[in-house]
């Protein structure tokens, strides 16, 4: 636990770290702003952005993708 409050739950607090660090990274390298108005294509949007983001990563860590069979 921290010693400045007790009531921080260590799991939570790390997969958050770990969610706003990801979140970050994705913004760095495609960008902060959306250009969809609309929820639903902003969600599609923030999707293909999430997909475009690892299929980078893996093609620089050269970690096979799955098949589409």
């Amino acid at each position: 636990m921290h010693p400045h409050n007790a009531r921080i739950d260590d799991k939570l607090y790390d997969q958050r770290a770990m969610s706003e660090t990801v979140f970050s990274s994705v913004k760095r390298s495609l960008g902060v702003a959306l250009r969809a108005r609309t929820w639903y294509r902003e969600f599609r949007e923030i999707a293909l952005m999430c997909a475009v983001y690892n299929i980078k990563k893996a093609a620089k860590q050269e970690i096979p993708l799955p098949s589409c069979d």
